[in-house]
């Protein structure tokens, strides 16, 4: 199958490492060695375990090792199969999520060359994101720094829950970052681990942590909002990557209401909320968390009010539709051009420029 005749932007697809040990070449020796030391072969996070269905369709899986692992099957499948001119690869890996801030470093370092050798080398379609030690930025900036000369990369990867609200200004100077080098960032559904992934405490079943990740969006989106992210770095965009949309429309409301009644305690947001996220934001396709009739997912998207928000994805390996049918069949054909091509390239700045 070809997407729109083969120039639809994927904006999420998943290479995934096989062991740690496959970053071995890419580590300085010091870091060789303290690997195999440490016994640290397998560092997936607990947010996609590999055996769980939705982690891989079964068409999708190699017949040894994780879903997302044989680079012939992703070109193949995700690449091939939709016809794509371009992918952009998350690699949703542990390492941001150690604590011992230089291992963190080094293994982001590890992952962001092996993607360069081992994908984004072996075909031009791929494009991919940076992966950062999100919880010491001065690192982190120092990562996007070695690799913002490659233009093939074209977003800085962080989990939607780390140790603290991402609009908190310990992270502004990623975002002045990103923002100076023209790379969204892209906030991917997972978990570093540490704190409850529910409000309430921790849940007993992947059901609930994996559905509770909205929530984990939701307050993402009100910390970048209220600290005042978007007034200090106004060029930079946001991308929620696995996000779902169905819930945003009803929480811009509540969000809309409850600024117009408290807003001087935030007085540097000076417009209303939806405004600000409808500005910034966008939100990959897949999960495409639909309702059961084509008439309300229509209604769903019109309430978001917003022809720009929505960026295709076929979020390969995991199990999100079956076949081909990622683009629900009740979007209008005006906004599917949008959602595959349009959007992307105004998202991506990077894209164009990495293609001239």
């Amino acid at each position: 199958m070809s997407i729109n005749g083969g120039q639809a932007i994927d904006c999420d697809i998943h290479p995934a490492l096989a062991s740690t040990d496959v970053l071995l070449p890419y580590l300085d020796d010091y870091w060789r060695e303290m690997v195999p030391n440490r016994m640290v072969a397998d560092l997936t996070l607990a947010s996609y375990p590999p055996a769980v269905p939705l982690s891989g369709r079964p068409d999708w899986r190699p017949k040894n090792g994780k879903p997302g692992t044989d680079f012939a099957m992703l070109q193949s499948q995700a690449l091939d199969g939709f016809g794509t001119r371009f992918a952009i690869c998350n690699v949703v890996h542990g390492a941001p999520a150690m604590v011992n801030d230089d291992f963190a470093a080094a293994l982001c370092r590890g992952i962001n060359d092996w993607l360069v050798a081992e994908w984004l080398d072996r075909d031009p379609r791929l494009r991919a994101s940076i992966v950062v030690p999100t919880e010491n930025p001065e690192m982190a900036v120092e990562e996007i720094e070695r690799r913002a000369s490659d233009k093939r990369f074209v977003q800085v990867l962080v989990l939607a829950q780390g140790e603290r609200p991402l609009g908190r200004r310990t992270y502004w100077p990623i975002y002045a970052a990103a923002e100076r080098h023209g790379l969204p960032i892209g906030i991917h559904a997972g978990s570093a681990g540490r704190h409850a992934t529910t409000s309430i405490g921790w849940p007993s079943f992947f059901i609930e942590d994996y559905v509770a990740n909205s929530q984990a969006f939701a307050g993402q989106l009100l910390s970048f909002v209220t600290e005042g992210v978007f007034e200090r770095f106004p060029g930079l965009k946001v991308v929620l990557i696995e996000s779902g949309f169905t819930w945003l429309p009803p929480f811009l409301w509540r969000f809309d209401k409850t600024w117009r009644g408290i807003r001087t305690e935030v007085p540097w947001v000076k417009q209303p909320p939806s405004e600000l996220i409808r500005e910034h934001v966008r939100l990959t396709l897949q999960p495409v968390d639909e309702p059961p009739t084509a008439q309300q997912l229509q209604r769903v998207v019109e309430h978001l009010e917003s022809d720009d928000m929505l960026l295709f994805s076929s979020d390969y390996p995991h199990w999100q539709f079956d076949g081909e049918d990622a683009l629900p069949a009740a979007l209008d054909p005006a906004l599917r051009r949008k959602i595959m091509v349009d959007n992307p390239l105004s998202t991506y700045i990077r894209l164009e420029e990495s293609a001239s």
